[in-house]
Protein backbone atom coordinates (compact mmCIF):
# COMPACT_ATOMS: atom_id res chain seq x y z
CA UNK A 1 0.00 0.00 0.00
CA UNK A 2 2.83 2.39 0.81
CA UNK A 3 4.50 1.74 -2.55
CA UNK A 4 1.33 2.33 -4.53
CA UNK A 5 0.72 5.55 -2.63
CA UNK A 6 4.20 6.77 -3.45
CA UNK A 7 3.83 6.14 -7.18
CA UNK A 8 0.58 8.08 -7.24
CA UNK A 9 2.12 11.26 -5.83
CA UNK A 10 5.70 11.10 -7.15
CA UNK A 11 7.28 10.59 -10.57
CA UNK A 12 10.86 9.28 -10.64
CA UNK A 13 13.10 10.38 -13.53
CA UNK A 14 15.32 7.29 -14.21
CA UNK A 15 17.90 9.29 -16.19
CA UNK A 16 18.75 11.80 -13.45
CA UNK A 17 17.37 9.77 -10.53
CA UNK A 18 15.30 12.81 -9.44
CA UNK A 19 11.91 12.80 -7.76
CA UNK A 20 9.45 15.15 -9.47
CA UNK A 21 6.57 16.22 -7.27
CA UNK A 22 3.16 17.01 -8.68
CA UNK A 23 2.21 20.70 -8.20
CA UNK A 24 -0.26 21.24 -5.37
CA UNK A 25 -3.05 23.20 -7.07
CA UNK A 26 -4.61 24.31 -3.76
CA UNK A 27 -8.03 24.87 -5.33
CA UNK A 28 -9.51 25.08 -1.83
CA UNK A 29 -7.56 28.38 -1.49
CA UNK A 30 -7.63 29.69 -5.06
CA UNK A 31 -11.37 29.51 -5.72
CA UNK A 32 -12.57 31.07 -2.43
CA UNK A 33 -9.99 33.86 -2.80
CA UNK A 34 -11.19 34.61 -6.33
CA UNK A 35 -14.88 34.55 -5.38
CA UNK A 36 -14.29 36.81 -2.37
CA UNK A 37 -12.33 39.33 -4.46
CA UNK A 38 -14.78 39.25 -7.40
CA UNK A 39 -18.17 39.15 -5.68
CA UNK A 40 -17.10 41.01 -2.53
CA UNK A 41 -15.93 43.96 -4.62
CA UNK A 42 -19.38 44.24 -6.27
CA UNK A 43 -21.39 44.11 -3.04
CA UNK A 44 -21.20 47.76 -1.89
CA UNK A 45 -21.41 49.38 -5.38
CA UNK A 46 -24.38 47.12 -6.26
CA UNK A 47 -26.25 48.28 -3.13
CA UNK A 48 -25.53 51.95 -3.92
CA UNK A 49 -26.59 51.54 -7.56
CA UNK A 50 -29.85 49.71 -6.72
CA UNK A 51 -30.72 52.32 -4.07
CA UNK A 52 -30.25 55.08 -6.67
CA UNK A 53 -32.41 53.20 -9.20
CA UNK A 54 -35.21 52.33 -6.77
CA UNK A 55 -35.34 55.58 -4.77
CA UNK A 56 -34.48 58.21 -7.36
CA UNK A 57 -34.21 57.06 -10.98
CA UNK A 58 -37.35 54.88 -11.08
CA UNK A 59 -39.91 57.33 -9.60
CA UNK A 60 -38.50 60.53 -11.13
CA UNK A 61 -37.58 59.25 -14.61
CA UNK A 62 -38.84 55.78 -15.60
CA UNK A 63 -42.34 56.18 -14.12
CA UNK A 64 -42.95 59.65 -15.54
CA UNK A 65 -45.81 59.40 -18.04
CA UNK A 66 -45.45 62.78 -19.70
CA UNK A 67 -42.44 62.72 -22.05
CA UNK A 68 -42.03 66.53 -22.10
CA UNK A 69 -41.93 66.76 -18.30
CA UNK A 70 -38.77 64.63 -18.30
CA UNK A 71 -36.90 67.62 -19.78
CA UNK A 72 -38.83 70.35 -17.96
CA UNK A 73 -39.12 68.86 -14.48
CA UNK A 74 -35.91 69.45 -12.47
CA UNK A 75 -35.89 66.14 -10.47
CA UNK A 76 -36.41 64.14 -13.68
CA UNK A 77 -33.62 66.03 -15.43
CA UNK A 78 -31.24 65.52 -12.49
CA UNK A 79 -32.09 61.79 -12.34
CA UNK A 80 -31.31 61.29 -16.03
CA UNK A 81 -28.05 63.28 -15.87
CA UNK A 82 -26.85 61.60 -12.66
CA UNK A 83 -27.11 58.03 -13.99
CA UNK A 84 -23.73 58.05 -15.87
CA UNK A 85 -22.06 59.72 -12.89
CA UNK A 86 -23.47 57.11 -10.48
CA UNK A 87 -22.26 54.29 -12.76
CA UNK A 88 -18.72 55.75 -12.82
CA UNK A 89 -18.67 56.23 -9.05
CA UNK A 90 -19.92 52.68 -8.45
CA UNK A 91 -17.26 51.33 -10.81
CA UNK A 92 -14.53 53.22 -8.94
CA UNK A 93 -15.86 51.86 -5.64
CA UNK A 94 -15.71 48.36 -7.17
CA UNK A 95 -12.05 48.90 -8.11
CA UNK A 96 -11.27 50.18 -4.61
CA UNK A 97 -12.73 47.07 -2.99
CA UNK A 98 -10.86 44.85 -5.47
CA UNK A 99 -7.61 46.46 -4.29
CA UNK A 100 -8.67 46.42 -0.62
CA UNK A 101 -9.55 42.70 -0.52
CA UNK A 102 -6.42 41.83 -2.54
CA UNK A 103 -4.32 43.78 -0.05
CA UNK A 104 -5.90 41.78 2.77
CA UNK A 105 -5.13 38.41 1.13
CA UNK A 106 -1.65 39.60 0.18
CA UNK A 107 -0.88 40.73 3.71
CA UNK A 108 -1.94 37.36 5.16
CA UNK A 109 0.23 35.47 2.66
CA UNK A 110 3.23 37.71 3.36
CA UNK A 111 2.90 37.10 7.11
CA UNK A 112 2.78 33.34 6.56
CA UNK A 113 5.63 33.25 4.03
CA UNK A 114 7.37 36.57 3.16
CA UNK A 115 8.55 37.15 -0.41
CA UNK A 116 12.35 36.98 -0.70
CA UNK A 117 14.91 36.54 -3.46
CA UNK A 118 16.23 33.02 -4.07
CA UNK A 119 15.68 29.72 -5.86
CA UNK A 120 12.39 27.89 -5.23
CA UNK A 121 12.74 24.15 -6.04
CA UNK A 122 9.68 22.56 -7.60
CA UNK A 123 10.54 18.94 -6.77
CA UNK A 124 10.28 19.61 -3.02
CA UNK A 125 6.87 20.54 -1.52
CA UNK A 126 7.22 23.66 0.61
CA UNK A 127 5.27 26.53 2.10
CA UNK A 128 7.28 28.98 -0.02
CA UNK A 129 6.24 27.22 -3.25
CA UNK A 130 2.57 27.06 -2.21
CA UNK A 131 2.37 30.76 -1.34
CA UNK A 132 4.31 31.66 -4.50
CA UNK A 133 1.56 30.04 -6.60
CA UNK A 134 -1.19 31.49 -4.39
CA UNK A 135 0.12 35.05 -4.82
CA UNK A 136 0.55 34.52 -8.58
CA UNK A 137 -3.12 33.53 -8.84
CA UNK A 138 -4.46 36.21 -6.46
CA UNK A 139 -2.98 39.22 -8.28
CA UNK A 140 -4.15 38.23 -11.80
CA UNK A 141 -7.75 39.50 -11.60
CA UNK A 142 -6.93 42.83 -9.86
CA UNK A 143 -4.24 43.60 -12.43
CA UNK A 144 -6.58 42.89 -15.36
CA UNK A 145 -9.48 44.78 -13.71
CA UNK A 146 -7.37 47.94 -13.49
CA UNK A 147 -5.27 47.71 -16.68
CA UNK A 148 -8.13 46.62 -19.01
CA UNK A 149 -10.70 49.05 -17.63
CA UNK A 150 -11.47 52.70 -18.49
CA UNK A 151 -8.99 53.96 -15.86
CA UNK A 152 -5.71 52.16 -16.62
CA UNK A 153 -3.64 54.91 -14.96
CA UNK A 154 -4.96 53.66 -11.59
CA UNK A 155 -2.85 50.51 -12.00
CA UNK A 156 0.12 52.26 -10.36
CA UNK A 157 -2.04 53.18 -7.37
CA UNK A 158 -3.27 49.58 -7.10
CA UNK A 159 0.28 48.18 -7.01
CA UNK A 160 1.32 50.63 -4.29
CA UNK A 161 -1.88 50.16 -2.28
CA UNK A 162 -1.80 46.35 -2.32
CA UNK A 163 1.99 46.46 -1.65
CA UNK A 164 2.73 44.00 -4.45
CA UNK A 165 5.04 46.55 -6.15
CA UNK A 166 6.62 49.84 -5.19
CA UNK A 167 6.36 52.56 -7.84
CA UNK A 168 7.61 56.11 -7.38
CA UNK A 169 5.97 59.45 -8.16
CA UNK A 170 5.78 60.60 -11.76
CA UNK A 171 6.40 57.09 -13.14
CA UNK A 172 4.28 55.94 -16.09
CA UNK A 173 3.68 52.26 -16.86
CA UNK A 174 2.08 51.17 -20.12
CA UNK A 175 0.26 47.86 -20.61
CA UNK A 176 2.71 45.11 -19.75
CA UNK A 177 3.27 41.38 -19.53
CA UNK A 178 3.61 40.11 -15.95
CA UNK A 179 5.15 42.90 -13.84
CA UNK A 180 2.57 42.33 -11.12
CA UNK A 181 4.77 41.73 -8.03
CA UNK A 182 8.19 42.08 -6.39
CA UNK A 183 9.15 45.05 -8.58
CA UNK A 184 10.49 48.40 -7.43
CA UNK A 185 10.56 51.44 -9.76
CA UNK A 186 11.91 54.86 -8.86
CA UNK A 187 10.54 58.30 -9.66
CA UNK A 188 9.94 59.96 -13.05
CA UNK A 189 10.52 56.78 -15.06
CA UNK A 190 8.68 55.59 -18.18
CA UNK A 191 8.10 51.90 -19.01
CA UNK A 192 6.97 51.52 -22.63
CA UNK A 193 4.35 49.26 -24.20
CA UNK A 194 4.35 45.48 -23.62
CA UNK A 195 7.53 45.01 -21.58
CA UNK A 196 8.24 41.58 -20.11
CA UNK A 197 9.01 42.74 -16.58
CA UNK A 198 9.23 39.55 -14.49
CA UNK A 199 10.54 38.84 -11.01
CA UNK A 200 10.35 35.07 -11.55
CA UNK A 201 11.55 32.66 -14.24
CA UNK A 202 10.91 28.91 -14.49
CA UNK A 203 14.00 27.02 -15.64
CA UNK A 204 12.42 24.48 -17.98
CA UNK A 205 9.06 22.71 -17.70
CA UNK A 206 9.74 21.09 -14.32
CA UNK A 207 12.72 23.25 -13.36
CA UNK A 208 13.33 25.45 -10.37
CA UNK A 209 11.92 28.98 -10.04
CA UNK A 210 14.36 31.88 -9.97
CA UNK A 211 12.65 34.53 -7.85
CA UNK A 212 14.33 37.91 -7.32
CA UNK A 213 13.26 41.54 -7.08
CA UNK A 214 13.53 43.79 -10.15
CA UNK A 215 14.87 47.24 -9.22
CA UNK A 216 14.59 50.19 -11.62
CA UNK A 217 16.04 53.56 -10.65
CA UNK A 218 14.93 57.15 -11.20
CA UNK A 219 14.59 58.79 -14.62
CA UNK A 220 14.73 55.49 -16.51
CA UNK A 221 13.15 55.47 -19.99
CA UNK A 222 12.32 52.09 -21.52
CA UNK A 223 11.02 51.62 -25.06
CA UNK A 224 8.42 49.08 -26.15
CA UNK A 225 8.79 45.28 -26.07
CA UNK A 226 11.70 45.26 -23.63
CA UNK A 227 12.49 42.40 -21.26
CA UNK A 228 13.57 42.64 -17.61
CA UNK A 229 14.64 39.33 -16.06
CA UNK A 230 14.49 38.51 -12.35
CA UNK A 231 17.16 40.17 -10.26
CA UNK A 232 17.82 42.95 -12.81
CA UNK A 233 18.94 46.24 -11.29
CA UNK A 234 19.00 49.43 -13.39
CA UNK A 235 20.74 52.59 -12.21
CA UNK A 236 19.41 56.12 -12.56
CA UNK A 237 19.27 58.02 -15.87
CA UNK A 238 19.18 54.98 -18.17
CA UNK A 239 17.64 54.81 -21.64
CA UNK A 240 16.58 51.55 -23.27
CA UNK A 241 15.91 51.33 -26.99
CA UNK A 242 12.92 49.19 -28.10
CA UNK A 243 13.32 45.38 -28.17
CA UNK A 244 16.08 45.39 -25.54
CA UNK A 245 16.46 42.53 -23.09
CA UNK A 246 18.37 42.03 -19.83
CA UNK A 247 19.11 38.53 -18.61
CA UNK A 248 18.73 37.36 -15.00
CA UNK A 249 20.67 39.19 -12.27
CA UNK A 250 22.04 41.79 -14.69
CA UNK A 251 23.19 44.92 -12.83
CA UNK A 252 23.49 48.20 -14.78
CA UNK A 253 25.14 51.29 -13.32
CA UNK A 254 22.99 53.66 -15.40
CA UNK A 255 23.77 57.03 -17.02
CA UNK A 256 23.90 55.36 -20.43
CA UNK A 257 21.96 54.12 -23.45
CA UNK A 258 21.34 50.38 -23.94
CA UNK A 259 20.18 48.28 -26.90
CA UNK A 260 20.02 44.69 -28.15
CA UNK A 261 19.27 41.28 -26.65
CA UNK A 262 21.22 40.62 -24.50
CA UNK A 263 21.60 44.34 -23.94
CA UNK A 264 24.84 46.30 -24.22
CA UNK A 265 25.88 49.92 -24.08
CA UNK A 266 25.26 52.05 -27.13
CA UNK A 267 27.79 54.73 -28.06
CA UNK A 268 27.44 58.16 -29.62
CA UNK A 269 27.90 57.11 -33.25
CA UNK A 270 25.37 54.28 -32.92
CA UNK A 271 22.83 56.72 -31.44
CA UNK A 272 23.42 59.13 -34.32
CA UNK A 273 22.90 56.36 -36.89
CA UNK A 274 19.75 55.13 -35.13
CA UNK A 275 18.18 58.62 -34.87
CA UNK A 276 19.56 59.70 -38.29
CA UNK A 277 21.09 62.92 -36.99
CA UNK A 278 24.42 64.69 -37.58
CA UNK A 279 27.05 66.33 -35.35
CA UNK A 280 25.53 69.72 -36.18
CA UNK A 281 22.14 68.57 -34.88
CA UNK A 282 23.74 67.47 -31.62
CA UNK A 283 25.53 70.84 -31.27
CA UNK A 284 22.29 72.73 -31.90
CA UNK A 285 20.53 70.58 -29.27
CA UNK A 286 23.30 71.25 -26.73
CA UNK A 287 23.24 75.01 -27.46
CA UNK A 288 19.46 75.06 -27.12
CA UNK A 289 19.69 73.18 -23.81
CA UNK A 290 22.23 75.70 -22.50
CA UNK A 291 20.05 78.62 -23.56
CA UNK A 292 17.03 77.10 -21.82
CA UNK A 293 19.03 76.60 -18.62
CA UNK A 294 20.28 80.20 -18.77
CA UNK A 295 16.76 81.53 -19.30
CA UNK A 296 15.51 79.50 -16.32
CA UNK A 297 18.27 80.91 -14.12
CA UNK A 298 17.43 84.48 -15.24
CA UNK A 299 13.76 83.95 -14.47
CA UNK A 300 14.63 82.66 -11.00
CA UNK A 301 16.86 85.67 -10.35
CA UNK A 302 14.14 88.06 -11.51
CA UNK A 303 11.57 86.40 -9.27
CA UNK A 304 13.94 86.48 -6.28
CA UNK A 305 14.76 90.16 -6.87
CA UNK A 306 11.05 91.04 -7.10
CA UNK A 307 10.34 89.14 -3.89
CA UNK A 308 13.19 90.98 -2.14
CA UNK A 309 11.83 94.32 -3.35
Amino acid sequence: MAETKETETKNVDPANNLIKEEINLQLHWYLPAFFVIYFGSFLVPAIIFMMFIMLFYLPFFLEVRNFISIFTNLPSLIASLCLPLVIIVCYLIHLFFVALITRWFWGISEKRSPSKSGIIPRNIPSKTLNFYHFRSFTIKYPKNAFSRGPFPWLLKWMFNFTRTNKIGKGTVIEEQLAGDRFIEIGENSYIGTNPGMVSHAVEGIFGNISFAKVKIGNNVTSGGFNCFGPGVEIGNNSWWFPVTGATKYNILKGNNYYFGTPLRKIFKRRVMDFLQITEEDLKRAEDLNEKMNLSKKRKKKNIESKLNE
